[in-house]
């Protein structure tokens, strides 16, 4: 990217926020109400957030193309970031193509554990600051909504949107972003990640929140990909789920035992584990896991399916299935259309337990 600066003028750069919600040019520190109390004065500190009360949708930007989305930041003063959804509709499309928890969408699945992310395009920094620098084309229209799901109205929600207007190729593909929470069994130890995806895409990152119920070691399965015209067996298996996130040997930290209740926590540009809530053995564990595919992309032709195993060991002699509790969002990009999604979990549901 470093690189390709010198070679991207003509781009026309846009931001909408609250001080300028259309995102016209001049158009920044002009809103005025009556009943405002935080006024700076004319071109100063004029309105530099949003109110949302229970049960009420707000579009956050509007905007029209060709261009590209290059960055959506969000904070709030509001705990429960699962109590809000995020959705991004491209091209006055009916269904959207980003839809999951605010949290989620930005690597922080646990409402009363927030944690820092330093990663290449997903950043949480203090105190609940969050940004998302995928990059979202757009041909003709992009629309995106904050929906609250809770009780009590929240008094402070500050945003932006960067995007810039030029020329987007008819062979591009657009940005995609599904959550899905669901409990395995000692029966079927398989969370799906994603499936029902249909269409050209490349899949570009994956999130997860797991609560590990059981004591010992929890990360044993692989994550699986099943890329276009697989059936039982997939094209792609993963060592562990903690090779697949970038550690090894149970996240265990350097010149240590192997220890199930110690993890190591960390975040680099591309994978991590920011997150490792230990507790006691007997105690629900929570960890937050993060890997973005961006130089190593898994493509698929016209069909993708996503899993991840619960197996881990008992007394470390051998593997054995687990029922966890398992919040997800996978990334991706393909083709438009793509099919409606199920429909998501109630805000009650969706809260961390």
């Amino acid at each position: 990217m470093l690189e390709q600066l010198p070679y991207i003028g003509g781009r026309i750069t846009r931001q909408i926020s609250a001080e300028n919600p259309t995102g016209n040019p001049g158009n920044a520190c002009r809103w005025k109400n009556a009943n405002e109390t935080l006024d700076g004065g004319k071109n100063l500190k004029v309105h530099p957030f949003l109110q949302l009360s229970s049960g009420e949708t707000k579009i956050l930007a509007d905007m029209e193309g060709p261009g590209c989305i290059t960055e959506i930041f969000f904070t709030c003063d509001h705990v429960e970031l699962s109590e809000l959804v995020l959705r991004i509709y491209w091209d006055n499309e009916e269904n959207p193509s980003v839809e999951t928890p605010v949290g989620m969408f930005f690597a922080n699945g646990f409402d009363a554990y927030k944690h820092e992310i330093h990663s290449a395009v997903i950043m949480a920094l203090p105190r609940n600051a969050y940004s998302c620098y995928w990059q979202m084309p757009f041909k003709k229209h992009a629309t995106i909504t904050l929906t609250h799901g809770g009780t009590e109205k929240i008094s402070c929600i500050a945003y932006r949107v960067m995007y810039q207007l030029y020329d987007i190729p008819d062979h591009m593909m657009y940005f995609h972003a599904s959550y899905h929470r669901e409990n395995t069994s000692f029966e079927k130890p398989i969370y799906t990640i994603l499936d029902h995806v249909e269409g050209e895409g490349c899949y570009v990152g994956t999130y997860l929140a797991w609560n590990a119920l059981h004591s010992d070691w929890w990360g044993e399965g692989e994550v699986k990909f099943y890329i276009d015209d697989d059936g039982f067996y997939p094209s792609m298996a993963d060592n562990g789920t903690e090779d697949y996130f970038g550690g090894s040997f149970g996240f265990s930290p350097f010149n240590s035992d192997l220890c199930w209740n110690e993890e190591q926590t960390f975040s680099a540009p591309y994978m991590g584990m920011p997150l490792a809530v230990t507790g006691g053995a007997d105690s629900v564990r929570k960890y937050s896991l993060y890997r973005w595919h961006i130089y190593d992309n898994i493509g698929f032709r016209h069909k993708l399916r996503v899993t991840v195993d619960t197996i881990g060991l008992w007394d470390r002699q051998g593997y054995r299935p687990l029922d966890e509790d398992i919040a997800s969002v996978a990334y991706w990009y393909q083709c438009e259309p793509h099919r409606p999604y199920k429909r998501l979990p109630s805000a009650e549901q969706r809260m961390d337990r």
